[in-house]
């Protein structure tokens, strides 16, 4: 997707620059009142781009010189504040505070949520958020971030933590490293840490700092496990810009019934849609007559992708015409989009490109079709947003999702992304609901004999099943898969048991006990 197509956001592209005001007292840019008065909002406008720490130059999603003038951190927080009041979904249960009484942006920022919770008992927002915005950009355009070849699935993590390699990126193999790890080996220790069972500050601190580099080039040493009967090993992994490669292993499996596809599906990124688009292509080709998805580790990203997927899922009969996603903004703006403008209008099934990354892909190009009146879902806890918005927009025009895996995340919520000096806020500003005005599932969608009580509009046909990293992604004796290919034929699934369960903290790292994977990996995005 060019730079002049920037993101507006529901699960990756450019970051959005308008600063929303909202209610209150009036006054120009630059304009900072006096004093802090409860209840009074100024137009966050009036507060926008005025920075501790000015930036210069380009701003590569614009184009255009960087609008930051001298500011202070009282001039952010006050930013905040308005920007929060008026665009936040939950706007009403946030507690105002003097923004004069917090020494930085970041710690006024993490108070400026809901503290209510779900019906499990769950805090309603776990996806509140912020990212460097030049990090924000390489990754939303690009899929580019800091990493290594490896990529970790946190299993539990807090103590006793499980922390595995779940795949690979193709594009990061081929060194002699790399060539000695595999899914499913088990990570012991991080640059001498126990991973398993240190609970000191210091040592999260590190745990997390080398599980997830925060730029390329930093070397950290790992002793894993495994798989199988492989021995304990150390290795040496350096950090670089690893480009995600979103969609993998796309293959068919024959049975007595006929073809089956499947796609893995990582991530909504930009640089996805060229790639989902020959995936189903090379599908529709082969005459599958179903579709297993592997959505496990796929935590969003834009919205506008999750409609083309669900399009080449079902094709133009189900639903021409038909509504995808119907996005909800709070109270103050009914029917009117605050960032974007315009009237409010449900988004429909994309059946063609809408040219994301126009060097792979360019707008305009018809998508291919399975016609499935039915698809197979593979879903694990880190199954977030824009992927839960696939499986809640099908469900809406009566395609039949069947879930096989573990309790998804439960997102029906995005953000528009908003830089502010060099800083990209993530502030969950609206809810989607499909055709059928369905959205409640802020405890995540859950196989039909998932232990876990979550209401029955949220529990799908389907079997709960661990997480089998004793297998390759794609191989149909994986345990997900096996069990997806069982029920297609026998409609039985094999005895839950040993759930793999992953807690997803929408924190900075090194909070409290816990390590925790990148929170910008559990989005939906708006363009």
């Amino acid at each position: 997707m060019n730079t002049s197509r920037s993101i507006l956001l529901s699960l990756l592209a450019s970051i959005a620059l308008a600063a929303c005001g909202g209610g209150g007292a009036s006054g120009g840019v630059g304009f900072t009142p006096v004093g802090y008065t409860p209840g009074q909002f100024p137009p966050a406008a009036n507060y926008a781009s005025q920075c501790i720490a000015p930036r210069t130059g380009t701003d590569p999603a614009t184009g255009r010189a960087y609008p930051d003038r001298a500011g202070s951190v009282l001039t952010e927080n006050n930013w905040l504040r308005s920007w929060s009041n008026d665009l936040y979904l939950w706007y009403s249960e946030i507690p105002d505070q003097d923004p004069a009484s917090f020494t930085t942006p970041l710690s006024y920022f993490n108070l400026l949520k809901t503290t209510a919770t779900t019906a499990s008992g769950a805090a309603k927002d776990k996806f509140h958020f912020t990212y460097d915005s030049a990090q924000w950009y390489a990754l939303s355009q690009g899929g580019v971030s800091a990493g290594y070849g490896p990529v970790w699935e946190i299993i539990a993590s807090r103590p006793p933590r499980d922390v595995r390699i779940a795949w690979i990126e193709p594009l990061a193999t081929g060194t002699a490293t790399e060539a000695s790890l595999a899914r499913g080996a088990l990570v012991l220790t991080v640059d001498g840490i126990d991973v398993t069972s240190n609970n000191t500050t210091a040592g999260i601190n590190m745990l997390n700092a080398g599980l997830f580099p925060s730029a390329a080039g930093q070397q950290h040493t790992f002793v894993v496990q495994g798989p199988g009967a492989l021995p304990q090993r150390t290795v040496t992994l350096t950090s670089a810009n690893i480009t995600s490669t979103p969609v993998m292993n796309v293959a068919t499996t024959t049975t007595p019934t006929g073809k089956v596809g499947y796609v893995l599906f990582n991530d909504h990124l930009a640089t996805s849609e060229a790639g989902l688009r020959n995936a189903f292509t090379t599908l529709a080709s082969a005459g599958v007559n179903d579709l297993v998805l592997d959505l496990r580790y796929n935590g969003g990203g834009y919205l506008d992708i999750a409609s083309e997927v669900a399009y080449m899922i079902a094709g133009n009969a189900a639903t021409a015409g038909k509504t995808f996603e119907l996005t909800q903004f709070n109270a103050k703006h009914p029917s009117i989009d605050p960032v974007a403008g315009g009237a409010i209008t449900p988004m429909g099934f994309h059946a063609t490109s809408l040219g994301f990354a126009p060097s792979l892909l360019a707008a305009g190009q018809p998508l291919p079709t399975l016609n499935l009146a039915r698809v197979f879902v593979l879903t694990g806890t880190g199954t977030c947003s824009a992927s839960e918005s696939i499986v809640n927009g099908l469900r809406g025009v009566g395609v039949q999702v069947i879930q096989v895996g573990s309790t998804t995340c439960g997102k029906p919520y995005g953000f528009y992304p908003q830089d502010n000096c060099g800083t990209t806020y993530f502030s969950i500003e609206f809810r989607g609901v499909n055709a059928a005005g369905f959205g409640d599932y802020s405890d995540g969608f859950t196989p039909q004999n998932s232990p876990n009580t979550i209401a029955a509009t949220a529990r799908l046909p389907g079997c709960s099943v661990a997480d089998d990293f004793n297998h390759a992604l794609g191989d149909p004796l994986e345990g997900r898969f096996a069990a997806a290919l069982n029920y297609r034929d026998f409609g039985t699934c094999p005895i839950a048991s040993g759930l793999a369960t992953r807690q997803l903290v929408a924190t900075r790292p090194g909070v409290g006990d816990e390590i925790s994977a990148p929170p910008v990996k559990s989005i939906r995005l708006l363009r």
